[in-house]
């Protein structure tokens, strides 16, 4: 029998991975859904994951932070999540 490589993924779409929920491995944490990326405008290469942080006030003032999560911390993304590896006091944002 011949050895042959595995086949690579399928292409994943935006939609898709917005709908996959992000778990910290670290802690056991849901961090919640992705909210948007952060791309390289001359590689097309995807550089990190953005989420919305906790809100403030039960939303209503809008929020104080979000998560980037760097490219480099996912470890996998399954059917339904996203599994990632990072401290997440280093990986909040302040938001504007």
């Amino acid at each position: 029998m011949k050895d042959s490589l595995p086949s690579p993924p399928p292409p994943m779409s935006y939609y898709s991975l917005r709908q996959k929920e992000v778990i910290n491995v670290c802690t056991c944490r849901t961090l919640g859904c992705v909210s948007d990326l952060e791309i390289d405008p001359h590689t097309g290469c995807i550089l990190s994951l953005v989420l919305p942080g906790e809100g403030k006030l039960c939303w209503f003032l809008g929020r104080e932070f979000d998560y980037v999560i760097p490219w480099r911390s996912i470890i996998q993304i399954g059917t339904d999540i996203i599994l990632v590896e990072v401290d997440e006091e280093k990986i909040r944002r302040k938001c504007d």
